[in-house]
């Protein structure tokens, strides 16, 4: 297929997604961007697990959405992703595109899957783990909080996180015949892991405010109609800075992984 018919497509469905009010007007340029740079690195591949994550992340995110009206009185999420969202989720695996583009390395492939089963093991945690019948508890204390807390772990939510990270390792099996089984293995595992720094990130470095009104604890910096309170946290570590170094670190160290194997093996 000529590579500028697909260009066209690409901005298409990223403009598709603002109509639809998906993506925000900053979001959906992002989105265009990252799936440019992806087609540059894999081709249809490449696009074939960008959509794989951001068609079913963008589902759940939707599903069951009136029940998840309370929780999103606590976190600093919009009903359209905005610049920064796509760059925090995409822009890791963006980058590895672009690496394994020029430097054609196989690590760069791996760290591009990662990178994605990361992203949409976080997704599918945070979206269909708040529908959960029982109260989540915090990683650190294992004490129940409630729904929607950043570093909150449930069962459902761990299982959606793993599921998350095999549908990716298992799309990116199908579409990269040079991939073996147990990388695909290791590539959820590592997405899996991925999911896992962003709940402990989220328990220890992510920015939490209090409301003043209503003592709500939230991660938004207005509540009630009026500025919220600091509580602790690090200054800009908000939810998308924890989903990015996330996603990085989980890439980093699967990088590193299948280069001490390569080395070794």
């Amino acid at each position: 297929m000529n590579s500028f018919l697909i260009y066209v497509i690409i901005c298409s469905v990223s403009f598709i997604g603002y109509v639809l009010r998906v993506l925000s007007r900053s979001g959906a340029i992002m989105a265009a961007a990252v799936g440019i740079s992806i087609y540059i690195g894999f081709e249809l591949k490449g696009l074939l697990l960008l959509g794989m994550f951001f068609g079913t992340s963008t589902f759940f995110s939707q599903y069951k959405k009136v029940k998840k009206k309370l929780v999103e009185e606590k976190v600093a999420k919009h009903d359209q992703r905005d610049h920064i969202q796509v760059a925090a989720n995409g822009g890791v695996a963006a980058l590895s595109a672009l690496l394994f583009f020029s430097f054609e390395s196989h690590v760069f492939l791996m760290m591009f899957a990662v990178s994605l089963a990361a992203a949409n093991a976080d997704t599918w945690a945070s979206e269909i783990g708040v529908l959960s019948k029982k109260k989540p508890v915090f990683i650190l204390t294992f004490k129940q909080v409630d729904p929607g807390t950043s570093g909150a772990i449930s069962i459902l939510g761990t299982a959606a996180s793993i599921g998350g990270s095999l549908i990716i390792a298992a799309t990116a099996f199908y579409a990269f015949p040079e991939l073996s089984i147990i990388e695909c293995l290791f590539i959820s595992m590592f997405g899996f892991l991925g999911n896992l720094i962003d709940t402990f990130l989220g328990a220890t470095i992510q920015l939490r405010y209090r409301c003043s009104v209503c003592f709500l604890q939230t991660e938004k910096e207005q509540h009630c109609g009026i500025p919220t309170l600091y509580e602790k946290g690090w200054n800009y570590c908000n939810n998308d800075a924890v989903n990015l170094l996330s996603v990085m670190f989980a890439t980093i160290l699967g990088g590193i992984f299948f280069i001490l194997c390569k080395a070794t093996g």
